[in-house]
């Protein structure tokens, strides 16, 4: 059984799409076409730009979603059983299920990047990473501290989100057994304070026709199949100010009988995660279309499998 996963923000890299683009001109056409749509060039995004312009929030999230939309135009999407994608990426698996066009995931990816970048900027907020140490203590610490678990990502990583002086008392005195790490962030995702954020991002999704998933779609809130598509939506426009439970949707993953996970580009984060937690589970990154083969194999073995037991 194969699953399509969708990274988020802080997995992308200069240049990551020069690639795609040499691959197949129709790569570039698309990109421009995504451009002109929400008004921000992708395609200097995603091949000329520097670290510090492709972290800038608002141009993170649309450029991640285009991304992983464009590479799944060449990968085997029809044999995924299940897709699933992490914080802004869940916007590119909404895409892949059927949930949106690619267009409507791109336009409120751009939404979505603008209104938490204006978010980050009403007062300093900022996130860490907490490694290791028993969970119950690591969520207590973080409450204790005056902050947010913003995102659960399971395999001993918890990232606290909050008030800068929240985040250095929870650096400053860290759980038993755990080590934080200060994150380079704009502001503290997935916390109440990207309310105005999350305002914004439901008024534009109330304008976006949706349709139900064609196949087994996972949400950030709990891990768990959606069957609605509107509820799909309305649970990613909430997750804007909720923690992203990463650990329930791998959990889910694991429930499913899942045997091999494809990460979208820029991979390697959502794998890597799915190495600790996955246990005997085949990994693909798809970072290049030199890497297009491994998930071409992936998706005919699925599909080989589907058919065996439909016999």
């Amino acid at each position: 059984m194969l699953a399509i996963l969708a990274p988020g923000q802080g997995s992308q890299k200069p240049g990551f799409l020069t690639p795609w683009i040499e691959y197949d001109p129709a790569a570039e056409a698309r990109l421009r076409a995504w451009s002109d749509l929400i008004q921000l060039d992708l395609v200097h995004l995603g091949t000329a730009a520097d670290q510090a312009e492709i972290t800038d929030t608002a141009n993170t999230q649309p450029l991640l979603v285009a991304a992983g939309l464009l590479a799944a135009e060449y990968l085997p999407v029809s044999a995924a059983s299940v897709v699933a994608g992490h914080s802004v990426g869940e916007l590119t698996a909404l895409a892949l299920a059927g949930v949106l066009s690619p267009e409507a995931a791109v336009q409120l990816a751009a939404v979505r990047g603008r209104e938490m970048a204006a978010a980050c900027a009403i007062e300093p907020t900022t996130m860490a990473a907490v490694l290791g140490g028993v969970e119950a203590d690591v969520l207590a610490a973080i409450e204790n501290a005056g902050a947010w678990p913003a995102n659960r990502n399971g395999a001993g990583q918890i990232v606290a989100a909050g008030p800068v002086a929240a985040i250095e008392k929870l650096t400053g005195n860290p759980p038993e057994k755990a080590r934080v790490i200060a994150l380079k962030v704009a502001g503290a995702f997935h916390t109440p304070h990207m309310a105005p954020a999350q305002e914004a991002l439901e008024a534009a999704a109330a304008e976006i026709e949706v349709a139900d998933p064609v196949r087994t779609l996972l949400s950030n809130r709990d891990g768990k199949p959606v069957a609605s598509g509107r509820q799909a939506l309305d649970q990613l426009v909430a997750q804007v100010t909720s923690p992203v439970r990463w650990d329930a949707c791998m959990s889910t993953l694991e429930d499913m009988g899942v045997t091999a996970v494809v990460e979208l580009p820029p991979a390697g984060t959502l794998t890597g995660l799915a190495k600790r937690a996955l246990k005997g589970v085949e990994r693909v990154n798809v970072n290049t279309p030199d890497e297009l083969h491994l998930a071409a194999e992936h998706g005919a073995q699925a599909e080989s499998d589907s058919n065996e037991g439909a016999e």
